[in-house]
């Protein structure tokens, strides 16, 4: 019998991947043995390669380093002008030197072809042939996602704030209080900054050193568990109510 593909948690049901291919509603990773493209909003399908697009797990794994570097390099670029100067100044200046680039090269083809008597063609005839239209499938697959991803959101925000779990709460308050000093330390450019750099540099490191980061990894959350069992059995409030079965 073949496998039932299979999409991150929260992604509709009923929904298809990438390859045409019906995905179930849970979080095991291949949907017929191609990795579901939504997985890509997973942030542990990030560790795990095989669960990626081929292409985003080559590029952030540094399987061909002529592909990641410049897209390493082009991204913290733009994101590092950002901090200096107003988006729409990057961007003027970026397309600037887009369209300065191109120009250049069409008039030295066109010398070129007058030179040697050619009919080649305008140089960028491939590029301008592509169809660059976005389906609306593919829109509406995002929407889909992204109503998902922010249902669950509120549903979880709802029962920390209204502190369901008396645990769960504090810890929430505890991150809560360490974002504040995150906040004086480093401003919103500077954490995706640091963000792209580790989504660069973090996967390869785990996927080198798997299994010492594994083992450090069990045992803090062992400590972790083993500390939050012991609050909430000091706590009364940290114990949710037992639900009734229908």
């Amino acid at each position: 019998m073949e496998a039932e593909p299979v999409c991150p948690v929260n992604f509709p049901a009923q929904e298809k991947d990438d390859t045409g291919a019906v995905c179930k509603k849970t979080c095991s990773g291949v949907a017929n043995g191609n990795p579901c493209f939504w997985n890509i909003l997973d942030p542990n399908a990030w560790f795990t390669p095989e669960r990626l697009n081929p292409k985003v797990a080559a590029l952030i794994y540094w399987r061909d380093p002529k592909k990641s570097a410049p897209a390493f390099g082009c991204i913290l670029g733009v994101l590092l002008s950002m901090t200096y100067f107003s988006l729409i100044s990057v961007f003027a200046y970026l397309s600037l030197l887009v369209l300065t680039g191109t120009i250049t090269f069409r008039i030295y083809k066109t010398v070129l072809q007058a030179v040697q008597k050619t009919s080649d063609g305008h140089p960028f005839k491939d590029i301008l042939e592509l169809d660059l239209t976005v389906p609306a499938e593919k829109v509406h697959k995002v929407a889909d996602v992204a109503v998902a991803h922010a249902n669950a959101a509120v549903s979880e925000l709802r029962k920390l704030f209204l502190v369901e779990d008396f645990v769960d709460s504090l810890k929430f308050g505890v991150l809560l209080w360490c974002l504040t000093y995150v906040g004086s330390w480093f401003n919103g450019m500077t954490l995706i900054i640091i963000g792209v750099v580790a989504l660069f540099t973090l996967p390869k490191v785990y996927e080198t050193n798997k299994a010492e980061i594994d083992h450090n990894l069990v045992l803090v959350q062992g400590k972790i568990n083993e500390l939050t069992t012991k609050v909430k059995a000091a706590i009364p409030l940290g114990k949710k109510e037992p639900t009734k079965e229908e």
